[in-house]
């Protein structure tokens, strides 16, 4: 079943501006989500939703490379360094 939502906004005096509430809920938005703006040469805007992902790491397993690390202590080492 295809619908189409036409709602409208008022940019504020800081150029914020509110999602209607029947717009997010029929696009997904998110709390953490991100709107992507394009504008075209016609003056045109549309606009993207790209979802916040969690646990995007989640699913890896841990790989064996033969030493111990340490995150908390390795994460500032350049490569090369010891």
């Amino acid at each position: 079943m295809s619908h189409e939502i036409e709602n409208e906004t008022t940019v504020n005096e800081s150029y914020s501006i509110t999602v209607p509430a029947a717009v997010r809920q029929a696009a997904g938005v998110e709390a953490g989500d991100k709107l992507r703006w394009h504008v075209d040469e016609d003056g045109t805007i549309s606009v993207e939703l790209v979802k916040q992902r969690y646990g995007a790491f989640s699913r890896l397993d841990p790989v064996d490379i033969g030493e111990s690390t340490d995150a908390a202590e390795d994460h500032d080492l350049i490569a090369g360094d010891s």
